[in-house]
């Protein structure tokens, strides 16, 4: 579908829905958020009280992601959006607005500190200094639990201001979900302790923070998003080799051919590591176990 095409059927949907009409409040409250591990963390401090919708569903890109007309006649009935940094955020975020005027849109990724996206890894030379960036911020910063906890409050906060008639219980279920998340942090430190090596080969630079956090450094395949060309190719293929990398890990949202042609010539498996599964906390620990036996 042609992206004006697509504005002319969003269009008409909003016109059926009542652009800028107040969303009237029956049951629990209706709120978006961009991605799915974000409607894990709502759900955690809203309970029964929040229905949290995604924008962006499972195995599509929060990069290029156009909203269907359906989501966006729901968005205009929603209170609250809770955005986190992807990038189509920057296109649609005033495009929400507009469709529904009384639409409070929180930016939890306020207050966090960003890294640059990591744009290739160069082999020949040592991690510490082999990596190079981009002037792109790296979006990811729902893989760290610590910053996890930071965009939690801003979850909790926004609940409770937009019904303080429950503002106790969302107080008290961000008291527990932050006590989880300190527990899943050490969970993963335990995992990821004593590993004789700290580097992963990844295609895609998802697992920044992650890595940041737990004393780690991903190594990437792509280059600026694109597959690296046969020289580049060559020099991941004789990286890995020496260095004894025996896992590649990609994403269900990018093509894996390159990281694959790389993993056969070093003997390595392939291996899917999704930044944006539902099951957030599950896939964290599922991620840190693949992670250490790739390392050992």
């Amino acid at each position: 579908m042609k992206f004006t095409h697509c504005c002319e059927l969003l269009l008409a949907a909003l016109l059926l829905a009542g652009v800028g009409a107040a969303p009237v409040q029956a049951g629990p409250l209706n709120v978006f958020v961009s991605i799915p591990p974000q409607r894990f963390f709502v759900e955690k401090i809203g309970g029964a009280h929040v229905h949290p919708a995604v924008m962006v569903p499972p195995g599509a890109s929060p990069a290029t992601y156009e909203p269907r007309p359906g989501q966006m006649v729901a968005l205009s009935r929603a209170k609250i959006y809770f955005a986190v940094g992807v990038p189509f955020e920057r296109t649609w975020l005033p495009r929400f607005q507009a469709a529904n005027a009384h639409l409070l849109v929180v930016h939890t990724d306020g207050g966090i500190s960003k890294i640059a996206m990591a744009r290739t890894f160069r082999p020949g030379r040592a991690p510490s200094s082999g990596l190079s960036h981009t002037g792109v911020k790296d979006p990811h910063i729902w893989l760290s639990p610590p910053l996890v906890k930071i965009q939690a409050r801003h979850i909790y906060r926004a609940l409770a201001g937009a019904d303080p008639d429950h503002a106790a219980q969302y107080k008290k279920n961000f008291t527990s979900f932050v006590a989880f998340l300190d527990r899943l942090d050490r969970e993963i430190r335990a995992t990821l302790a004593g590993l004789r090596r700290r580097e992963f080969m990844v295609f895609h630079p998802a697992w920044g923070y992650f890595a940041r956090t737990y004393g780690l450094r991903q190594l990437p395949v792509e280059i600026e998003g694109k597959d690296p060309k046969p020289e580049q190719l060559q020099k991941l293929i004789r990286y890995g080799r020496g260095h004894g990398i025996t896992a590649i890990f990609v994403q269900p949202q990018f093509s894996a051919k390159s990281a694959r042609t790389v993993a056969a010539a070093i003997g390595a498996k392939v291996i899917s590591a999704d930044p944006l599964a539902a099951d957030w906390a599950a896939n964290l620990r599922r991620q840190a176990a693949r992670f250490a036996a790739a390392l050992r």
